[in-house]
């Protein structure tokens, strides 16, 4: 059974002849696959309130620091702070292509704590594709803005203690951390919109054309069963010379070499599931 990308992002098998009439009636991918319904049921209250707690931190660090960015700014910082925000954006795709093949690759839904909480959403995302076009603002990106709290945290506390001239001579590194903290926060919502194909908003849909952040035809390469490469999300600007260099599949041979284990086992025993 061949896999196949559809045009509206979601991953299909088209059935060989001598496929049952049955089986072909039913698409395999979408909300109404087992593997699918069963994971999205494992979404918790206990989840839903952390996810709140971290959107609101997070954004409330972010406000608070972007003020004190802006009142320590110095004509003398600019070409720092051009330079900060590239590598702060590079950073965050590597990051999130770095966490992405992690869930992707390894690990189970079975994990306690981690599994139903952090593995769940990326199995589930494999066999319905849109369902993170369902997801609000607050499950979209709560875990997201968990990961940047301790540096957000780590800089206000230093606006607050160091001195001005203490500031100056770090400020750089603040705009690097402050655009890495940006473009991760937004990674999950920057890959809602690659799988969101009407109704977008027209600024969105010129920073997809522009690849300044993911465009959705270059996800769709993701989207082809086994689900092996271009594993980054936030701007896709490193998945070509990852690929190239045979990045993910050296250091899946590396890892399986050495613990045994199979990439995307558990991945696999998802799809596989038809009730």
């Amino acid at each position: 059974m061949a896999s196949t990308e559809r045009q509206d992002g979601r991953g299909a098998e088209t059935p060989s002849p001598g496929t049952p009439a049955s089986a072909r009636a039913v698409a395999r991918w979408g909300p109404q696959h087992a593997g699918a319904r069963e994971l999205a049921n494992l979404y918790s209250p206990g989840k839903r309130c952390q996810e709140w707690i971290c959107v609101i931190l997070c954004f409330s660090l972010m406000a608070f620091n972007f003020i004190h960015l802006l009142a320590n700014f110095h004509l003398g910082h600019v070409w720092y702070i051009f330079l900060a925000m590239v590598a702060g954006i590079l950073t965050a795709d590597f990051a999130s292509g770095l966490v992405h093949w992690g869930a992707d690759t390894w690990g189970s839904v079975d994990l306690p704590v981690f599994g139903r909480a952090f593995i769940r959403p990326f199995r589930e995302h494999h066999i319905d594709p849109t369902a993170i076009t369902r997801h609000d603002f607050i499950e979209t990106n709560g875990d997201n803005c968990m990961l940047t709290l301790v540096p957000l945290v780590n800089m206000a506390f230093n606006f607050l203690t160091l001195s001005p001239a203490e500031i100056y001579r770090i400020y750089p590194f603040y705009c690097y951390l402050f655009a890495l903290a940006i473009f991760v926060t937004l990674t999950n919502q920057i890959h809602k919109w690659s799988h969101t194909y009407f109704g977008l908003p027209r600024w969105v849909v010129f920073l997809q054309t522009c690849h300044i952040i993911l465009p959705r035809k270059h996800h769709r390469i993701h989207h082809v069963a086994p689900h092996e490469t271009y594993f980054c999300i936030t701007t896709g600007w490193l998945n070509y010379p990852l690929e190239k260099l045979g990045f993910w599949r050296n250091l899946e041979d590396l890892i399986h070499r050495v613990t045994g284990e199979k990439p995307r086992a558990d991945d696999l025993k998802w799809a596989h599931k038809v009730k």
